[in-house]
């Protein structure tokens, strides 16, 4: 199976290429609108700030292309909120491919920011991404950042209120979580992803 990564400057790329290595798959690293419209199915990962990976995206040139991709999509960390319409992070405007606004995460003196470590999932909806994840399954997160909980959500994690830890909309999935670090539940979510049809 192969797979397309995005590669722009804002991704942990090898940890991810790792982990889809070790589930037979052959990662390919793409930065080009062509090698973007040829790809089976593509992942966006994402470490940083949403401000700096948006201007990579736009130098490269492949805002379009992700926007126009009609094959199975996946976001990881940043990478699920670039999906999204805007963030307070910079005040940015966002791919716009689900709608809202990703905001920043306020702390409190038990849930000190960015929310690091490992956290339950709560599925909410069914859905081909999450087969084989039983609820309340640990997931690894490091993120300062949230995506807003609407009907895009598939499942949550609850660090003082919900994060919208899985999110779809058509053929665009994102993961809050590092599936790549996820162990057993990544790992899950990363094979159901390569089976996907496209």
């Amino acid at each position: 199976m192969t797979v397309a990564v995005l590669a722009y400057g804002a991704g942990n790329l090898a940890s991810v290429q790792f982990a889809l290595e070790r589930l037979g798959a052959s990662p390919r690293m793409v930065s080009t609108p062509d090698e973007i419209a040829g790809a089976e199915r593509l992942i966006l990962p994402g470490v940083g700030a949403a401000g700096y990976a948006m201007a990579r995206l736009e130098a490269l040139g492949v805002t379009e292309a992700i926007r126009a991709f009609t094959r199975p999509l996946l976001g990881v960390c940043l990478g699920q909120q670039l999906l999204f319409d805007s963030s307070e992070e910079g005040d940015v405007p966002l791919l716009g491919l689900i709608p809202g606004r990703v905001v920043q995460m306020r702390p409190a003196p038990d849930r000190p920011v960015p929310h690091m470590g490992w956290s339950r999932l709560t599925r909410e909806r069914h859905d081909p991404l999450l087969e084989g994840v039983e609820d309340g399954a640990y997931a690894y997160f490091v993120h300062g950042f949230v995506c807003p909980d609407g009907q895009a959500t598939l499942a949550r994690a609850d660090y003082g209120g919900p994060i919208p830890a899985v999110v779809r909309r058509d053929n665009r999935w994102g993961c809050q979580f590092h599936p790549e670090r996820s162990a057993e539940t990544g790992a899950r979510v990363l094979k159901n992803f390569l089976e996907l049809p496209a």
